[in-house]
């Protein structure tokens, strides 16, 4: 296929978190807001005069440092944001907009708090306590929880408008950049697709990293050039997969097993756009919160969520994933020492072979992806097996 015209820029934005366009809205006097999680409304955080980064640890080696004050038990992804915190990294932060739900990175953002990490005087770090249910008394104390800790906050340290009318706002910007990631994300359901799986994450990480107002050219140009985009005339890819599990935000892992054969066409992960591109509705009668508050409640897929019945609707979402986009199996990871997905891959790995017949690959890994010969490995077997099966049902 030829190649994205803005594809390499996508990749240069993902280098680092102080990147071109994070640099460029700091200049025009944006406040910088970073999270690290989807049960902190990224649409919140990008209300007008203040933009959203979501944080990542691109080209983090060994989080030596960090693993002092967190511990080698932790999983590395926190361990990898803490040690960018302290290589300076996210100095541009202006804010820290923390929620209480991964306990790794809860503690990475106490740190951030309590130490004299981020080299900005008006940095602050506040926490949004999540609540474990969906009821409607779960949706009031989430709604109580985001004005105090994340709008009120806003407004009173940096003069944001947090009103319903601005919230509206950038629900309207929100809903664009989910439309358009939505549109590109569409041509991955193709019998023959016309985007990879890493080419997509490149461009979904990039909305999520970047200001909106100004990746939104980018993404509009991309979802019109995908219009006229023509797939390879061979196919490439010998299977497809759903990508799901944990935080992931490298695209070389998916570059790692779309070198095996294996495309990937849907991203069900902490980082992915299955749950993060849907678009908010506003009813009408209900503040703008309050639909914010119930939006990110009742989409998220995430293990926090323990009941059966959610436990069950999240195996069957998947199943219903792979069939829309026609995969043949699914590849479940999960960061070492993570305690939500370690229990939920594990769960996956009996419930979806044995009640919806799908393969699975079941990968505990790094957040730095050093066994990439080990992971070579185990993808190209699975692929192997999905092909057997293929043969054997043909049979």
């Amino acid at each position: 296929m030829r190649d994205l015209k803005h594809l390499i820029a996508f990749e240069d934005l993902l280098q680092e978190a102080n990147n071109k366009l994070v640099r460029q809205a700091k200049e025009d006097g944006l406040k910088a807001l970073g999270y690290t999680c989807y049960f902190m409304p990224e649409v919140l955080l990008d209300l007008p005069g203040c933009f959203s980064v979501r944080l990542r640890a691109p080209g983090c080696t060994s989080p030596d440092i960090a693993t002092y004050y967190l511990s080698g038990r932790v999983c590395h992804y926190g361990r990898s944001l803490f040690e960018r915190a302290l290589e300076g990294g996210y100095n541009f932060l202006d804010a820290q907009m923390a929620t209480e739900t991964c306990t790794v990175t809860c503690r990475f953002q106490e740190h951030l708090g309590y130490m004299d990490v981020i080299q900005n005087p008006d940095f602050f770090v506040d926490f949004t306590d999540v609540p474990f249910k969906r009821t409607e008394n779960a949706v009031d104390h989430f709604v109580t929880e985001l004005q105090h800790h994340v709008l009120n906050p806003l407004h009173e340290k940096f003069g944001i408008d947090t009103s319903d009318e601005a919230i509206r706002k950038a629900v309207k910007q929100h809903n664009e950049v989910c439309e358009l990631m939505q549109e590109i994300g569409s041509y991955r359901k193709l019998d023959n697709p016309t985007i990879t799986g890493y080419e997509f994450q490149v461009i979904q990480l990039c909305s999520l990293v970047c200001p909106k107002h100004l990746i939104l050219p980018m993404l509009r140009e991309t979802a019109k050039e995908m219009k006229k985009r023509k797939p390879d005339d061979k196919p490439t890819w010998r299977c497809k997969v759903v990508l799901a599990g944990s935080e992931n935000d490298d695209p070389e892992f998916t570059k790692l097993i779309e070198s095996c054969g294996a495309l990937v066409v849907a991203d069900r992960h902490c980082y992915g756009s299955i749950e993060s591109r849907i678009p908010i509705e506003l009813p009408e009668g209900m503040p703008a919160l309050e639909a914010v508050a119930r939006h990110y409640l009742n989409t998220s897929q995430c293990a926090r969520f323990m009941p059966q019945d959610d436990m069950r609707e999240r195996k069957q979402f998947i199943a219903d994933i792979a069939k829309e986009y026609k995969a043949d199996g699914v590849i479940v990871e999960s960061n070492k020492f993570c305690e939500y997905w370690s229990y939920e891959r594990t769960i996956d790995t009996i419930v979806l072979p044995r009640d919806f017949g799908l393969p699975v690959c079941s990968i505990e890994k790094e957040y730095i992806n050093g066994a990439s010969g080990q992971l070579r490995t185990r993808f190209q077997a699975f692929v192997e097996s999905i092909e057997i099966k293929k043969i054997q049902e043909a049979i």
